[in-house]
């Protein structure tokens, strides 16, 4: 715990003194076995609040829940992970539902369950598709998402001494690598979005640190799981960081841009080539002339990055890629490939909702637990402000409104195929509605 402000990083304190030490179970009572015993759990507890708890430290074989006694068997898949989440649970108190539980070492080496027992089967299959990578089936997805995310959602309460972004940085670290944080005040809150390069991480430190104070008696942080799973930082400065990115500006510069992005609204853009002498000017491949009208019709005379862009077609056929072995710079890429691509299936929807730029903007595929706060701070981060926001009605879709068609633009560029978690990417138009 740090003693005062200026006195530099120290280890936050564990949280184990809290007057309970004398009657904490001691967790040496069994030989190590890869089958865990877990007490005073509350009544409310499911099974996915209990598996969860082993999640971080490895594969979660079988459960078996003991409701009338408030107890539970864990199966882990290994000693070496059973081991591990004895050690750790040692000097970080775990808590279901916000209630402190005790966990040993079982006397059973493993757990004969009924197999028919369809309920457990379907939990530990949903795990395991976590774990391999996959997908949980719906019932159990909201359960799972805290042992799965890798962004904390930070809160400090009592905060009498300033938290600095890098101050975050180097308490969080310890439990992994941090890519990504984002600060803002929220409710006359000041509060913060931490990116993980791994969820086990995430879950280590909100078990080890939420509740803990950052300095004495005060600066208290109050961690929970976000519903986003990727931040979006463009700038590198006191509010928001990329540590993946050093490159990234403090946010009075023009961030690097790929070309293409500006020309994906209106067409599958082919190939690119920025002018070797005219590094402000570029050749836009499109799919066919009709694409290419669109572009120049919609962004001729536009605003971004607060200069005008001039759209014109060129005398060129095609862009010609650099020679093998001919190092171009980057100038020129190849699209043809790209996952941006919103027009290759004939027929499609997207043919019917092209419209020119816009200050509403048009969000499809939004996952289901994803909030109206949520989104509207994804899309205020790049440095624009939501206007207004209105979700449809099966909150898969929404209505969002920048300030001006220039911060539309740029979110758009920013965000459209963004990844929001699993297999659902963000999915951004312009929009010919007003909230």
């Amino acid at each position: 715990m740090y003693s005062s402000p200026n006195s530099g990083v120290s280890s936050i304190s564990d949280g184990t003194s809290n007057g309970s030490d004398s009657k904490k179970q001691k967790v040496e009572e069994a030989p190590p076995s890869r089958v865990l015993h877990i007490r005073k759990l509350p009544n409310e507890a499911s099974e996915t609040e209990v598996i969860a708890l082993g999640l971080p430290f490895g594969k979660v074989t079988n459960i078996l829940t003991l409701k009338g006694k408030n107890q539970a068997f864990l199966e882990m898949g290994t000693e070496e992970a059973a081991i591990t989440m004895v050690n750790y649970y040692s000097t970080v108190t775990p808590h279901v539902r916000n209630v402190p539980v005790f966990i040993q070492y079982s006397n059973h080496k493993e757990l004969k369950t009924d197999a028919g027992n369809q309920r457990t089967q379907a939990v530990l299959q949903a795990v395991s598709a976590v774990q391999s990578g996959g997908s949980p089936s719906s019932d159990v997805q909201e359960a799972l998402a805290a042992a799965s995310s890798p962004v904390l959602r930070i809160i400090i309460d009592n905060m009498f001494y300033p938290v600095t972004l890098d101050v975050l940085q180097q308490i969080f670290s310890k439990f992994g690598t941090v890519m990504k944080i984002i600060t803002f005040t929220k409710n006359n809150q000041f509060q913060a979005l931490l990116q993980f390069s791994d969820p086990v991480n995430a879950q280590q430190a909100k078990l080890a640190l939420d509740g803990q104070n950052i300095y004495n008696s005060c600066c208290t942080l109050r961690i929970d799981f976000s519903k986003l799973v990727n931040l979006n930082v463009k700038y590198n400065n006191d509010k928001s960081r990329d540590y993946t990115r050093p490159e990234l500006p403090a946010g009075d510069g023009q961030p690097s841009m790929d070309p293409s992005m500006a020309y994906r609204v209106y067409g599958d853009v082919q190939r690119v080539k920025i002018l070797y002498n005219k590094k402000d000017s570029a050749l836009i491949q499109m799919s066919d002339g009709n694409q290419a009208q669109l572009a120049m019709s919609h962004l001729n005379g536009q605003k971004m990055y607060g200069k005008i862009i001039r759209v014109t077609l060129s005398k060129h056929q095609t862009v010609a890629l650099p020679r093998d072995g001919l190092d171009d710079q980057g100038l020129t890429k190849d699209f043809g490939n790209s996952p941006l691509h919103r027009f290759k299936k004939p027929g499609s929807k997207n043919f019917q909702n092209i419209f020119p730029p816009s200050a509403t903007l048009h969000l499809s595929n939004i996952p289901q637990d994803v909030s109206e706060d949520d989104l509207r701070l994804l899309f205020t981060n790049g440095g624009g402000a939501v206007k207004a926001f209105k979700f449809f009605q099966d909150h898969k879709m929404a209505l969002l409104q920048m300030t001006t068609v220039e911060e539309a633009i740029q979110t758009l560029m920013d965000l459209h195929n963004y990844n929001m978690g699993g297999s659902q990417h963000l999915r951004v138009s312009f929009s010919k509605s007003t909230i």
